[in-house]
């Protein structure tokens, strides 16, 4: 199997099939390509903080998990090695966040990935630069061989 976008896909299902968190979260998969992804995630009542915005983590870890499907996109087992995430504005109840993450650079076993989180009104509630370590040779797809 050659194509990129057919092997995304396949990734992207094998992935989704297990990822109780982002499924428990409520996120959506809406795009998938080689070394991009654009998740989607409502903002419930029961993400809210002390304050009534969005807990941070839960803003991050929808960018994570954008990152995370952008990069194994290749069909390659690839993790974070970190990351860095600046919230520039709070997320609010009823907001429907969308999260698309990029590739900025892939080589060898490194990769660099930003993921930017806007709200409906198309206002960026989060920035995320998230960097992947690849472990060569390793398949995220099962051998079906």
């Amino acid at each position: 199997m050659s194509d990129p976008q057919r092997i995304a896909e396949r990734v992207r299902d094998h992935m989704w099939a297990t990822d109780r968190a982002s499924q428990g979260m409520g996120m959506r998969v809406a795009a998938i390509g080689p070394g991009s992804c654009t998740m989607t995630m409502a903002v419930r009542e029961d993400m809210l903080n002390g304050h009534g915005s969005c807990q941070g983590g839960l803003l991050t870890a929808l960018a994570d998990s954008c990152f995370a499907f952008a990069c194994n996109a290749y069909d390659e087992i690839t993790v974070a090695a970190g990351f860095d995430v600046q919230i520039i504005a709070p997320g609010r109840l009823g907001d429907l966040l969308t999260a698309t993450a990029v590739e900025v650079s892939r080589t060898g076993r490194l990769g660099v990935y930003d993921v930017d989180v806007r709200n409906q009104r198309d206002e960026r509630v989060l920035a995320f630069r998230g960097r992947s370590y690849t472990m060569k040779g390793r398949p995220v797809l099962p051998n079906e061989g």
